[in-house]
């Protein structure tokens, strides 16, 4: 069995060349990353570390899961395991999300190593060694319940700022973004027992942010201009200098932390806001030993810094307060480049609340992670909040994607691959003087001015922009096309038709090139169907001459070179997958979790009802002709009612579940001494108010089974249409009485012999229960129907026929 190659080397700065040490901020790692969060910081750093590489800078991209905090803890309590196991599931499940993307880190790491404590360590001495920490008593909120100090994140309650009054964690107001103090907030509450907490005397460690004031303030001053920062990360920075620096406190009374070494604090761990920062230098050291030669050369190393902008103070303030204090002479950042909220549909993308596309929904989807990348990338929202809505996904794949990028390449190949006669058999044609010809010397001058801000958008990290140039070269491609009319040229003119095509091939590969930062699979199949090997011939830099052949793009694929075979390279998103898609990823993660459950558990029922072999039934029935003129051959009546408990059930009660939005609890007299507890999955379907107080049918006889904390000892049976999207309760006659056994049979799901209203008699209906698992109902032989006239039964809950 051959083993897989090594991997390659770590790589260290060179002298002499342009070094980029590139990270993004570190995700933390209690939850499923959204597209927010990923566009937000690690798919943004991948596009830059991606040019860079393209363009031959010698580049390193570190990135890695933030894991030590309050919200692991939090989390662990939650899922009943602890920190270290949560900090395994979610870092490979980041680890997956990232790498179907296409996210190509030089490596993605863990704060959680050895390497993190020994730099944390070495970091904390320093500053000790140099008087930039002091000690001092904080008040902080301790629950007597718990029996423990609440660290920020244990603590929620209202807002301080008079202009938000929103809710807010300990730490920080998502709303607002202020940094607060558990301390500040109005009416705290302990988020583990929801009790009220004291304050209470504890002592801590404190940076002494107001004496490092000026050697920050020049450091701010002078990079900010020369790194061209995002102008929202200059203003976060200034209104935390313009407030006013105050010591910050970097010792937390936990147990889940890099531990303070210190004797004094031996029992608590540094605050995640002060070690998280230090996790990109931890992360490069489990990159390479020689991590000091990219981390401690700010000569000949530039660190670019990607983020969203409620991480900014903590990059633009603590942490280079933190290095400067060292007194060491590190690689401090350079350019930070900072996004603002990409908000969902109606609101907002929420992690804590389960709200938007999740990166491993998006693989779900079925939509190729290119499209993904792109469509995140036009919406990158650089200098205002944007927005995702399925609609406006639909309408830039379909129009920017397929019909302009796909469309001209597709136009392209295809011909050059057509036969001799028709094409050029697949080889790239020659095209002596095709400077010469005018059309094809307008598109070359406009390319190149293209390619011209293509490259300064992204030395300056405008990604948005240099996304939307490179797709411009794809419209003057479709426009050159057209106005060429290269098939009447083929047979015309075939000297000009070759300079046309062999330009037009050119351009295929250009867009290869440039859009490889933000469509990898994209560029690497489009090189494929050029039949060019991706690693040796993907690259834009001075030293090969890749940006000059821009001002004669005819240049960049030789003459007698063999194409491969052309294929579609996107396909349409038609509007019934935008609007399954909607549908599914509406409401929170829970309400979809519930419903997702509800309908397994009917899948389950539906599974069991059909493959349960019933016994008894009556006896056979002749064949009857029918107006049709045909006959339907009716099985025998294989049934027998005692296996199926089925009574007809008054619903006293009901109300939605306290868990689940999707689910309803309803009391139900089914005849017994006591009302059966069933949980069913019809809010989507049933108003609450139509729920109250009618008959409906109740399997009785099933296992009980717990829905989201409560057990259910019972199902209600509910009819749908064909496509499942209507859904109503199946309704006893008035005059049925409360706990009356119910009679079933089935139907040969033939579309004549289907239940319709009141358009066949139930003589007429053929009984195949164990064949296709659909159920119609019937009382004294007379079928049960529903206001849509459609009576297929549809389970809604779980459990084993007893």
């Amino acid at each position: 069995m051959a083993s897989s190659p090594p991997p390659p080397p770590p790589k260290l700065p060179i002298p002499g060349r342009r070094n980029i040490l590139i990270t993004s901020a570190l995700p933390y790692v209690n939850n499923v990353p959204h597209l927010g969060n990923i566009i937000g910081c690690v798919l943004s750093a991948d596009v830059f570390a991606r040019y860079c590489r393209l363009r031959g800078y010698n580049a390193i991209y570190i990135c890695g899961t933030d894991e030590y905090g309050t919200a692991t803890e939090t989390k662990a309590m939650e899922e009943k395991c602890t920190p270290k196991e949560i900090c395994d599931k979610y870092h490979a499940i980041h680890d997956k999300v990232y790498k179907w993307f296409n996210i190509k880190f030089d490596k993605f790491g863990r704060t959680s190593s050895p390497e993190q404590t020994e730099v944390c360590h070495a970091i904390f001495h320093k500053l000790m060694e140099n008087n930039w920490l002091t000690e001092n008593t904080m008040q902080q909120l301790y629950c007597d319940t718990c029996q423990r100090f609440l660290a920020d994140r244990l603590v929620e309650g209202t807002c301080p700022n008079k202009a938000c009054n929103a809710s807010a964690r300990g730490d920080q107001c998502e709303t607002c973004s202020s940094l607060l103090n558990p301390t500040e907030l109005i009416d705290p509450k302990c988020k583990v027992c929801k009790n009220t907490p004291r304050i209470r005397d504890t002592d801590h460690l404190f940076l002494e942010l107001p004496l490092l004031k000026d050697k920050l303030v020049n450091y701010i001053n002078e990079t900010s201009v020369a790194g061209l920062w995002s102008q929202n990360a200059i203003q976060a920075t200034n209104a935390w200098l313009k407030e006013g620096l105050k010591p910050r406190c970097i010792t937390r009374d936990l147990k889940w932390g890099v531990p303070v070494p210190h004797e004094k604090y031996k029992d608590k761990v540094f605050y995640v806001w002060f070690d998280a920062p230090i996790g990109y230098v931890s992360i490069t050291a489990s990159y390479t030993p020689d991590w000091e030669k990219w981390w401690k050369d700010p000569d000949n190393v530039e660190l670019f810094q990607f983020m969203g902008k409620d991480n900014v103070p903590f990059h633009t303030i603590m942490f280079p307060s933190t290095l400067l204090g060292t007194g060491e002479k590190w690689t401090m950042m350079k350019t930070i480049s900072v996004t603002e909220y990409l908000n969902y549909e109606a609101g907002k993308f929420s992690k804590s609340k389960g709200i938007g596309v999740f990166g491993n929904d998006a693989e779900d989807t079925n939509i190729p992670p290119e499209v993904w990348r792109y469509y995140l990338l036009t919406n990158r929202p650089e200098a205002s909040d944007t927005l995702f809505t399925w609609a406006d996904l639909q309408a830039k794949l379909n129009s920017e994607l397929l019909n302009n990028l796909g469309n001209f390449i597709n136009r392209v190949l295809s011909f050059v691959a057509k036969p001799a006669g028709a094409g050029y058999d697949s080889i790239v044609p020659d095209a002596p003087n095709a400077e010469s010809h005018p059309l094809t010397k307008g598109l070359a001058e406009k390319t190149s001015k293209w390619v011209e801000q293509y490259l300064d958008a992204m030395e300056k990290v405008k990604l948005k922009q240099g996304l939307k140039i490179a797709m411009a070269i794809s419209s003057d491609g479709n426009a050159y096309l057209q106005e060429s009319q290269f098939w009447k040229l083929y047979k015309e003119d075939s000297a000009a038709c070759a300079i046309v095509m062999k330009t037009s091939v050119g351009l295929v590969y250009l867009l290869a090139c440039l859009l490889e930062p933000f469509m990898p699979s994209f560029s690497e199949e489009v090189l494929r169907q050029l039949n060019l090997s991706p690693e040796e011939s993907l690259s834009f830099s001075e030293e090969k001459g890749e940006i000059a052949k821009a001002k004669s793009p005819w240049d960049f694929v030789p003459a007698g070179h063999k194409i491969g075979k052309p294929a579609p390279l996107f396909k349409e998103l038609r509007d019934e997958e935008v609007t399954l898609h909607r549908e599914k990823y509406a409401g929170s993660q829970a309400e979809r979790s519930s419903k997702a459950a509800a309908d397994a558990e009917a899948n389950k029922v539906a599974s069991q009802l059909k493959g349960t072999k019933l016994s008894g039934g009556g006896p056979k029935k002749e064949q009857k002709k029918q107006s049709g003129g045909s006959k339907l051959k009716t099985a025998e009546a294989d049934i027998t009612v005692a296996k199926l408990d089925i009574r007809v059930g008054l619903i006293r009660k009901a109300e939605k579940h306290p868990d689940a939005d999707s689910l309803y609890v309803e009391e139900i007299d089914v005849g017994e001494d006591a009302p059966r507890t069933v949980v069913s999955g019809l809010v989507k379907f049933i108003p609450l108010e139509e729920m109250q107080n009618r008959k409906v049918c109740v399997l009785c006889n099933l296992k009980p089974v717990a829905m989201r904390g409560i057990k259910s000892h019972a199902m209600v049976l509910a009819a749908s249409n064909e496509d499942h999207t209507k859904v109503e309760l199946v309704e006893p006659p008035e005059s049925a009485a409360v706990g009356e056994r119910v009679t079933f049979a089935g139907y040969s799901g033939e579309p004549e012999a289907s239940l319709s209203g009141k358009s066949k008699t139930w003589e007429k209906l053929a009984a195949e229960l164990h064949s296709n698992g659909e159920l119609v109902a019937c009382y004294k032989d007379v079928p049960f129907t529903t206001s849509a006239g459609v009576c297929k039964v549809k389970t809604i809950a779980n459990g084993e026929i007893r």
